[in-house]
């Protein structure tokens, strides 16, 4: 003890517990403030890429992903619908789409990096209803020469089996095809370009 009465060891003890209490305090203040400047984890999902196992889509079939938010059609075509795609030509809008949005690897007839597998934002290019799947070639009440595609049943839009819009339809372009990849043959990777990987 010293001259005045104090003990010199007890108040270093009182002030080294003291600020270790403190700046427990803080830490415990700062960090989910800290935290909440990072993204959620749905925030982090909604504009993650989806991965999908093409292995047993069946020819034919399509399959419908969320990414973004949105849907995606994921159709494994058949040799007969890829073959229809070049009769249409005279019927379709921008056939070629030029005036569509895509990735630079889907700018050709089949709009698709494979052209077996069609990748779709799901979503109406006129106010964004989802339209039907109708891969039948028959008569429809819509279009007496159906050779199948997609029909909005909110406006009467119709699409072919690549996305591309038909002429004297409300929907101005062709669906969206999203940016996306493979891994090897069965994994589509829906939301990210081999380019950019």
């Amino acid at each position: 003890m010293s001259d005045n009465g104090v003990n010199n060891g007890r108040r270093r003890f009182l002030v080294a517990a003291t600020s270790v209490v403190g700046a427990a305090g803080v830490a415990g203040a700062v960090t989910p403030f800290l935290r909440s400047w990072n993204p959620s984890a749905k925030a982090r999902a909604a504009g993650a890429p989806v991965k999908v196992n093409l292995s047993k889509l069946a020819p034919g079939q399509q399959v419908v992903y969320e990414w973004r938010g949105k849907p995606v059609f994921v159709l494994h075509r058949t040799q007969d619908m890829l073959d229809e795609l070049t009769t249409l030509h005279a019927r379709l809008r921008d056939p070629e789409s030029q005036n569509s949005e895509q990735p630079d690897y889907a700018t050709n007839e089949s709009r698709a990096r494979k052209e077996e597998f069609l990748v779709l934002v799901g979503l109406c290019t006129h106010l964004g209803c989802s339209p039907k799947y109708l891969p039948e070639v028959k008569p429809m009440e819509f279009d007496a020469n159906w050779k199948g595609g997609y029909f909005c049943p909110c406006h009467g839009s119709r699409f072919d089996l690549a996305g591309r819009v038909y002429k004297g339809v409300p929907a101005p372009t062709n669906l969206t095809v999203p940016p996306h990849s493979f891994e090897g043959d069965d994994i589509l990777i829906i939301g990210k370009d081999e380019e950019t990987a």
